[in-house]
């Protein structure tokens, strides 16, 4: 189904174009004066310019022109051109009939054929989730999402840090704590011999220590190094504890990810694009990129007209070990040879946008991917406690995504505790799912490139803009549904002023929902999903549905609802939002 101004676009371009004048000049908008009418269309001004004549005439012309169309009610030219449009009753009934009868509900397909990878995650084993994961979790699965429902075909890489520096500070204080273990000799025995089975707990212990150890003891520090670079040189036991590592640390990885509902097509880490790493060296040295430079080796990707100093890549460090730019660089030609993806799309903090930015350009100049392929840095900003700095724990240290996630779930069991709609056996899903709705939509309301304040009693909040309001619309919704699941519904008719609100709102969310995907940015997806709640609650105050006793405007109504219902369970299941049946 094509967007609600798509389609008067083209009507109001056919009447330019019948007056005579260019068709380009037809576009037509949401009217940002609902009091004066529902769509408007600038043209004749822009109009007066190339044809040296009064916009209001051309106006009036092209009024004239739609008054033929019977989806129109009225065309009006108001000075100094501006020509506002009202649609027919029964032609909202009509475009709400055939969204309601479109399989994708009036979602523009507009990335339809495109295969997208984003990129989003990113955490590090061993160590356990803590805040600064929430944001590039919550957008980039709502990111998959959108891309998914407008079309593509999308996967989600976690993309994992399991081949680092990490890694190795953890086998060193492991092989200090536990000498005596068969991973640590060197006549190591890979069909034989066995690794101890590690708990998330003791890794989360150790790492810390760990970090903390090698910044205060050299020769712990260097035995950190060297067991990284043997690892990543395959000795065979440390190969072995590496994937006893990656066992726990997976499992614990996806236990948090999925209370967030949030999940992953491509569980692949740093080392999985490790065996690149070759070909990336020799793509470079072939197409002589690769230069010396203070015993690295670097590819210079600066361009003429740079505003700023744009640091050329380091590939390989003086030591010849590989960092960040490496992996991400050997990342990319493996999901070119698995994926051929058209687009590759990275949720990352927005302070790693240089890196990116010489990561893409040192891709393309090495045609690592066609010249056509979107290669994208979607940064996003930190979430700030209420003194505006990132937020932390009480006694300020970072805090765990779990401690997190159970404060929200907690705080959210509180707030349902009056509520006598929950009952007992529900109330752990029920309070996880309103949690989450919170946070995800106190995040996902604001552009993903700026900082927030993370505010739980606001988000928790059953009034105003928040994902416990949305969630609440939908209950309200299901407990009329209830008491009327055997009536007959079908769209037939506008009743009231309210109803024509709710209406419009449902037929602009296509708009919402190509203006999320182009600019990436679920939160376009968060204010239509609230228009809506609110407009249904002005409609459910104003329309008494339960005690209506005209049997068509009462089938009416509940076939409008119905719709409602799986509108907005679209929006929030692309924001990553489960609905409750009750609250």
């Amino acid at each position: 189904m094509d967007r609600i101004t798509q389609i008067l676009t083209d009507k109001v371009s056919n009447a330019f174009e019948q007056c005579g004048y260019d068709k380009a000049l037809g576009i037509t908008g949401v009217s940002d004066r609902p009091e004066l009418c529902q769509f408007q269309c600038n043209g004749a001004l822009k109009g007066a310019k190339i044809y040296k004549k009064a916009p209001i005439m051309i106006a009036n012309e092209v009024c004239e022109k739609l008054s033929a169309d019977s989806g129109i009610e009225k065309s009006e030219a108001v000075a100094p051109g501006f020509i506002n449009i009202v649609l027919n009753d029964n032609y909202l009934i009509e475009l709400l009939t055939t969204l309601s009868n479109d399989k994708n509900l009036g979602v523009p397909q507009v990335g339809a054929g495109e295969k997208v990878i984003i990129d989003y995650g990113g955490p590090n084993v061993a160590k356990p989730l803590h805040i600064g994961h929430l944001r590039s979790a919550i957008i980039g699965e709502s990111l998959k999402r959108l891309a998914r429902e407008c079309g593509s075909e999308v996967m989600g890489d976690i993309h994992m840090g399991d081949w680092g520096l990490q890694i190795g500070l953890v086998i060193a204080e492991l092989a200090v704590r536990n000498p005596d273990w068969r991973c640590f000799a060197e006549d190591f025995d890979e069909n034989t011999d066995t690794v101890p089975v590690l708990d998330v707990d003791t890794l989360n212990e150790v790492y810390p220590f760990a970090s903390k150890k090698s910044k205060e003891d050299e020769v712990f520090a260097k035995a950190a190094h060297e067991a990284t670079f043997e690892l990543q040189n395959g000795r065979s036991g440390y190969i072995a504890l590496w994937k006893e590592i990656m066992r726990a640390s997976v499992a614990d990885l996806k236990s948090n990810y999925e209370k967030l509902n949030v999940d992953f097509e491509l569980w692949y880490g740093e080392s999985d694009a490790d065996k690149f790493i070759p070909e990336l060296i020799e793509r470079l040295e072939n197409k002589k990129l690769l230069r010396e430079s203070e015993g690295a080796m670097v590819v210079d990707v600066a361009k003429d007209d740079d505003k700023a100093p744009m640091p050329p890549v380091i590939v390989k460090k003086s030591d010849n070990s590989s960092i960040y730019a490496t992996t991400d660089l050997a990342t990319i030609i493996q999901r070119q040879k698995d994926f051929a993806p058209d687009k590759i799309w990275y949720v990352v903090d927005k302070r790693q946008g240089l890196h990116f930015e010489q990561v893409f350009r040192c891709a393309k100049k090495a045609e690592l991917v066609p010249e056509t392929t979107e290669l994208e840095f979607l940064g996003f900003g930190t979430m700030n406690g209420s003194d505006g700095k990132p937020y932390k724990t009480r006694d300020g240290g970072v805090m765990r995504l779990s401690e997190l996630l159970k404060t929200v779930t907690d705080s959210a069991a509180e707030k349902l505790m009056a509520s006598e709609f929950v009952t007992d056996e529900n109330r752990a899903e029920t309070a996880r799912r309103v949690g989450m709705a919170a946070v995800k939509f106190g995040d996902l309301i604001n552009h993903r490139a700026k900082d927030y304040i993370f505010d739980l009693d606001k988000f928790l909040s059953f009034e105003g803009k928040t994902g416990t309001y949305l969630l609440y619309t939908v209950t309200r919704i299901n407990s009329i549904l209830k008491k009327t699941d055997d009536e007959k519904t079908e769209l037939c008719g506008i009743y009231n002023d309210a109803e024509r609100e709710l209406i419009l709102s449902i037929l602009l969310s296509g708009e919402a929902f190509c203006y999320a995907h182009a600019e990436k940015a679920p939160n376009y997806i968060c204010d239509s999903a609230y228009r809506i709640a609110t407009a249904f609650s002005r409609f459910y105050h104003d329309s008494h549905i339960i005690n209506e006793q005209d049997s068509k405007k009462r089938g009416s109504w509940l076939a409008l609802i119905k719709l409602t219902k799986a509108i907005l369970t679209k929006h929030l299941d692309v924001l990553g939002i489960e609905t409750v049946d009750a609250m």
